[in-house]
């Protein structure tokens, strides 16, 4: 399954670390971040559910900009 979320990401640097460190979470097959739309695209493993994995993905991300926002 493929989603895309509306996410708050201050530079393009940013967005890659947060796209890096989003394909380690468990139940991410793939992950995409555009810093000029401001959107995350995942596609999740099969079985995953969405919602408790984009839980683990925020985390992740808010590691690398605090203030970092994903609209779920």
């Amino acid at each position: 399954m493929k989603k895309t979320y509306s996410i708050e990401v201050d530079c393009a640097n940013c967005a890659n670390l947060m796209e890096e460190a989003a394909r380690k979470v468990a139940g991410v097959a793939a992950v995409t971040v555009s810093f000029m739309t401001q959107k995350m695209t995942v596609e999740f493993c099969p079985g995953q559910e969405p919602k408790r994995v984009m839980q683990a993905v925020l985390k992740v991300c808010r590691k690398i900009e605090p203030d970092c926002d994903i609209d779920f």
